[in-house]
């Protein structure tokens, strides 16, 4: 025991038993038999990150954690019922009294704040403060509660941005991998092409070297593409799997959704955004919490019921047959009268942190406005391109073909071909990250406006 603490205190041996632990964990990942990876749909990456991303589940915890507080603040107001249980005793002073019944008398207790040498208590109490405060305290509570299930709403709005971010973006870098492979494949053979032409002495050795340019340029595109796209799908397979290694797929992007008309957005996004509704209740709770500050200058009422034993016998009646058993009724006003101006005080702080509240309200209104016009600006202008990428890509091709034919027959230099195929790769490329363009602008919309 002695050795596992000396060496767990010692940095040295953190890092070697650190890395020997990857290293395990990599040797146990290599030799498992490989598996077909599983499909990953943007729902289940949805379900699989708010699983596993802490700062959604700190936001969940703190929901949770308010709604408890609620539920206390709301049981303070109701009667408490305790079972009170005790027995004293007390050393004898040698004299004797009447004990408070007639007839009877026992021993004198030292101790004058003792009632008698033996005293037995049994006794179900009910105890009720009723005041202001109480009342303010509990709609502060609710208040609170009620902000932190906004927060988690926006907590999970950020979360379900992030996810379908990556998500879309591995989809993108997977889609650039693809087309680099073919741009790579055809700079290859047009290389090919330029060197068959130069043995046939039809084009100068310069040909063949631009072909090569661009064959090594198209190769180092296709290198960095590769790193983009791991390191893409790693930033995602963190959110997903205890492994961020673990081998998945994604769905492509299926044809993009309709974008909702203007008024449509401004109604769904007035009635269903947690960034006002975290405002609106947190500009509750400032008020509550100003009216539970002034409460301090109120009287409380304290109300009291107790019904059991209390005697020198546990027994119903005594050796006389006296009654033990009873009940007893108090009831106390709590009037304040000076506290050094301390609620005075109280009073102010809170409205500080109202007037802040208020603050945060009108931002998060103005916020959500410029939000909404500059999301739904992207969308609009993303969903118009397509088409014309779309256009671009087919002039593109069509050029890249009709310039390799002239190449073939002699009408055009290499450096036209480079260029067409440079155009065309920059259409095809440009496709798919407009593609991600729209659908990324659609889902932040959708999150706006809550239908994601």
């Amino acid at each position: 025991m002695y050795f596992i603490e000396r060496s767990l205190r010692c940095p040295g041996f953190l890092a070697v038993a650190t890395l020997y632990t990857i290293g395990f964990v990599a040797a146990a990942h290599a030799q498992d038999p490989p598996a077909t990876p599983a499909v990953i749909s943007l729902s289940e990456a949805i379900r699989r990150a708010q699983s596993n991303e802490p700062t959604f589940a700190a936001s969940l915890a703190a929901q949770k954690s308010a709604a408890i507080d609620r539920y206390l603040a709301k049981a303070a107001l109701l009667p408490l019922v305790t079972y009170h249980n005790q027995m004293l005793f007390t050393q004898s002073n040698g004299l004797a009294n009447q004990g408070g019944k007639i007839g009877t008398t026992q021993s004198t207790q030292v101790f004058i704040a003792n009632n008698a040498i033996h005293e037995y208590t049994s006794q179900a109490s009910i105890n009720e403060t009723i005041g202001l405060k109480q009342f303010a305290d509990a709609r502060v509570a609710s208040a609170n509660a009620a902000q932190a299930s906004a927060e988690l709403e926006v907590a999970r709005r950020g979360l379900v941005s992030a996810v379908v971010s990556l998500y879309y973006q591995v989809s993108a870098t997977e889609t650039k991998r693809s087309l680099l492979t073919q741009a790579f494949r055809e700079a290859s053979s047009f290389t090919d092409l330029t060197q068959k032409r130069e043995a046939a002495r039809e084009v100068a050795h310069a040909d063949v070297v631009k072909a090569q340019l661009q064959q090594q340029q198209r190769q180092r595109d296709l290198s960095d593409a590769d790193v983009a796209s791991d390191k893409a799908r790693l930033e995602l397979a963190v959110l997903l799997f205890p492994d961020p290694r673990t081998p998945y797929l994604t769905e492509s992007p299926g044809a993009p959704s309709a974008l909702l008309t203007r008024d449509e957005v401004n109604r769904l996004a007035s009635t269903n955004n947690p960034e006002i509704r975290s405002a609106l209740a947190g500009l509750r709770a400032g008020n509550m919490g100003v009216a539970s500050a002034k409460a301090a200058y109120l009287p409380d009422l304290a109300l009291n019921f107790a019904y059991g034993i209390d005697a020198p016998q546990f027994a119903k009646r005594g050796p006389d047959g006296a009654k033990n058993l009873g009940y007893s009724i108090g009831g106390t006003l709590d009037i304040p009268v000076w506290d050094w101006f301390s609620t005075q005080k109280r009073v102010k702080q809170s409205e500080i942190q109202r007037d802040v509240a208020k603050i945060n309200l009108t931002a998060a209104q103005r916020r959500l406005i410029a939000t909404l016009e500059e999301t739904y600006a992207e969308a609009s202008a993303a969903q118009n391109q397509l088409d014309l990428l779309d256009q671009s890509v087919r002039t593109a091709a069509e050029s890249l073909r009709l310039t390799k034919l002239r190449y073939a027959a002699g009408e055009s230099t290499a450096l036209e071909v480079v260029d067409a195929q440079s155009s065309y790769l920059s259409a095809e490329t440009a496709q798919a990250d407009g593609v991600v363009r729209y659908q990324s602008a659609l889902a932040a919309l959708q999150l706006l406006t809550g239908t994601l």
